[in-house]
């Protein structure tokens, strides 16, 4: 009865906190004050919606990617990377990066939406940080797939959503401590290379650490095996959704359809992800001698990311620059990755969490000084190529640093802990025979699967 009694309790104080005074909920005096809000207002939803349906790109590229006997397995992690993470986002997260600033760490107000947060403006930041929240907490399942357990999974998700993915956000976005340094502009993120990518990217690389390698991926003698995706044309088909959804996720950073930069940002985006593809494309073929397309597509998410930081501060040449070297760093990624022994199925951490740092330094090298940190209006951000000096890179740097320290030991103390308390590496005989029956009862492909007895 204590169990039922605290949950009743709290959510009477949900109930409560509810009740309270709100400041505009129906938006009339919203739109009453500034009649152009409504365009902005359909402008960030739908780019947020675009961004939500991104889910489905990462679907169909982990699923792709990896063995036909755990598809049901990584699509469940999915939709459960959205549901888990937009109540606990709700219930924790947001407050921590949108909530009234304590001493430059966390925010400390909003919790549940309640109260005061019952109001339209309110209500639209959420769901943006939302489906950015849910996006950083899907990239860990590719790292991770094919032999972590369900439970532990679902536990990592709320972990991410709730707490990890939130603070650091709230240093970069919510007025924390990184957006206060007295460099340049302060620590600079446009759209999220580091606060939704690289974070990821890094929990990701922290997990696949503790999981240590499939069955099969590295022989007798340490040499990395390959182990080809069940279907290309889903993982490619997943590509374009993601590069479609990028589309919402760079020029909805604006949150205003009223700046024009926005087409700025969509063309940087596509000349990034598209230096990149042939870049990782023509780096594989010339040590190959073959047109891989897995590393072309997996340059498309490369160039992607990278940009996504820099992408309405640089010009269209610098957007090509800021490409090639991501694909690049993915296909050095890739095989560095190999040779230290950590199995990354589907390249998340190269493409997410190596380019998601390379993003944020490109901000302090290419920044071109034509438009402000959210803001049509100077001062300007102006990186070293321009004549800014080193100021905004130096902050670019520390922004790095700290978030590389903040994810990955976030992400090694949780696995590391949840491998404690429940082990969360599958029996070998599941991992071997696929994870779709044991965890979830449910093959994807039932006519051509058989158990071994």
């Amino acid at each position: 009865m204590g169990r039922w009694r605290f949950l009743l309790f709290l959510f009477s104080m949900v109930l409560l906190a509810g009740a309270a005074w709100a400041a505009d909920p129906t938006g009339a005096a919203t739109i009453k004050s500034d009649p152009g809000k409504a365009v902005d207002y359909v402008w960030v939803l739908l780019c947020g919606f675009l961004v939500m349906f991104m889910q489905a790109g990462f679907a169909c590229v982990e699923a792709g990617f990896c063995r036909a006997k755990n598809t049901t397995n990584l699509l469940t992690k999915n939709v459960m990377d959205f549901a888990v993470g937009a109540l606990a986002f709700w219930a924790v997260g947001y407050a921590l990066i949108m909530g009234t600033d304590w001493k430059g760490l966390i925010g400390t107000s909003g919790f549940f939406l309640a109260g005061e947060g019952y109001d339209v403006d309110n209500y639209l930041s959420f769901f943006w940080q939302m489906v950015f929240a849910a996006t950083a907490a899907t990239i860990v399942s590719g790292a991770v797939a094919e032999r972590i357990k369900f439970q532990a999974y679902l536990i990592y998700s709320v972990v991410i959503t709730a707490f990890i993915y939130p603070v650091y956000a709230h240093w970069v976005w919510g007025g924390g401590w990184l957006s206060k340094l007295g460099f340049g502009l302060g620590h600079l993120d446009f759209a999220g290379s580091g606060v939704v990518h690289a974070v990821g990217g890094l929990v990701g690389l922290a997990g696949a650490m503790v999981l240590g390698p499939r069955f099969g991926k590295f022989d007798k003698d340490g040499r990395p095996r390959a182990i080809p995706g069940h279907n290309i044309p889903l993982a490619a088909l997943g590509v374009f959704i993601l590069w479609f959804g990028w589309y919402g996720f760079n020029p909805g950073s604006t949150f205003s359809a009223h700046h024009l930069r926005i087409s700025v940002i969509a063309v940087n985006t596509t000349l990034a992800a598209a230096a990149a593809c042939l870049t990782a494309l023509f780096i594989v073929l010339a040590k190959t001698k073959k047109f891989d397309l897995g590393m072309a597509l997996n340059g498309v998410l490369a160039g992607l990311v990278a940009i996504t930081a820099p992408c309405a501060w640089v010009e269209s040449w610098a957007a090509v620059v800021i490409g090639i070297i991501a694909g690049i760093i993915l296909v050095a990624g890739v095989y560095f990755l190999e040779a230290v022994k950590i199995d990354d199925p589907v390249g998340a951490v190269p493409v997410h969490g190596f380019n998601g740092l390379w993003g944020l330094i490109a901000v302090g090298l290419f920044a071109d000084g034509t438009y402000g940190n959210y803001s049509i209006d100077p001062p300007y951000v102006t990186g070293l190529f321009y004549g800014g000096g080193v100021d905004q890179l130096i902050a670019q740097f520390i922004g790095a640093a700290a978030l590389f320290i903040w994810a990955f030991g976030t992400g090694f103390v949780l696995f590391k802990v949840l491998d404690a308390i429940l082990g969360i590496r599958v029996d070998p005989r599941e991992e071997i025979q696929g994870l779709d029956i044991f965890e979830h009862g449910t093959p994807a492909y039932p006519e051509f699967y058989t158990v071994r007895r």
